[in-house]
């Protein structure tokens, strides 16, 4: 059975005569009397009295009513996928990891949202893994995440970097470590840490460190938000490592520093310190539609321009 077999019963039914339906469908009259004649072998009953009137049989009028809702449902389907392509989706969704949503994404909201008044903006803020993970399953169209090649490495998506960051040391003013200028990974690690819960690529990247030195990290409490860190930290027992964009806020915190490190492994120095870099990702498919590219040029063109204003 095809699509076309059915909208030849409809036209039929509508206009009440084969020669009508096919003036109606820019067809022959043959042509709709081939498309019945197949879908009635399919069906194995006759649609149509044969007279004058084309009046339904029983089947046929058993027929009717389902072959209206499939054509109605193909209509819809075929409309939806012109409006999404035209740019008009309903919403826009976006998972982005915690320190990008809380200091670069207020700018660009407003942005997209002078541009695509009618699109409803969705920001959820996660970890790396869920955001590609929520990304993949169709769930959101974009994410700006820590870069995970083996995550992120796939024919359907597309990955653009939006800049690398060095990863500091965030502690109490009052805690030993804020005596150093540039504290010495010998000392850093003598201390406990709050570090970011499963899923969230600063908790790999920095455990990653950590055995690459053959050092215990000892981590003693795990949070998931900036402000849990802060807050944390501020008492004065426990240290964290957090990339440069999730310190803002911490600098301007008279009761908390933060400061680099330097890692020293048999008497050299390793001047180039610990760094992420974070991308944006979505599917080739999605990077088509006119919303979503805005979206991703907005991002690219904006967000490396916000980073190096804050760097310097």
């Amino acid at each position: 059975m095809r699509l076309e077999q059915l909208q030849a019963f409809l036209a039929i039914t509508d206009s009440g005569s084969f020669q009508k339906a096919a003036h109606k469908c820019s067809v022959t009259q043959s042509t709709i009397s081939r498309q019945i004649q197949s879908l009635e072998a399919d069906l194995g009953f006759e649609l149509f009295h044969r007279t004058s009137q084309s009046k339904l049989t029983v089947a046929g009028e058993t027929l009717l009513p389902r072959a209206r809702k499939i054509c109605l449902e193909w209509q819809t389907a075929r409309q939806e996928i012109t409006d999404l392509i035209a740019g008009k989706q309903p919403e826009l969704c976006i998972a982005c990891i915690p320190s990008v949503c809380a200091y670069y994404f207020p700018p660009l909201l407003q942005s997209f949202c002078h541009q695509y008044p009618n699109v409803q903006l969705r920001v959820t803020s996660l970890g790396s893994d869920r955001a590609l993970k929520v990304l993949k399953d169709g769930l959101v169209d974009l994410a700006i995440v820590m870069n995970n090649r083996f995550l992120t490495a796939s024919k359907e998506m597309v990955m653009e970097v939006l800049y690398e960051e060095p990863i500091e040391v965030l502690v109490s003013v009052n805690h030993p470590l804020a005596e150093y200028k540039c504290i010495p990974w010998s000392e850093l690690i003598r201390y406990p840490q709050v570090i970011f819960k499963e899923g969230y690529g600063m908790q790999r990247l920095v455990q990653n460190q950590f055995d690459q030195t053959d050092t215990l990290l000892k981590a003693a409490l795990e949070v998931n938000t900036l402000d849990a860190f802060r807050g944390v930290v501020r008492q004065g027992e426990l240290i964290a490592l957090l990339p440069s964009s999730a310190l803002i806020e911490a600098r301007f915190d008279p009761s908390l520093a933060v400061r680099p490190f330097f890692i020293n492994n048999n008497g050299s120095v390793n001047s180039a310190s610990l760094t992420r870099q974070v991308v944006i990702v979505t599917t080739q498919d999605r990077l088509q539609i006119p919303p979503i590219q805005y979206f991703w040029n907005l991002v690219c063109e904006r967000i490396p321009k916000q980073i190096q204003k804050v760097m310097s």
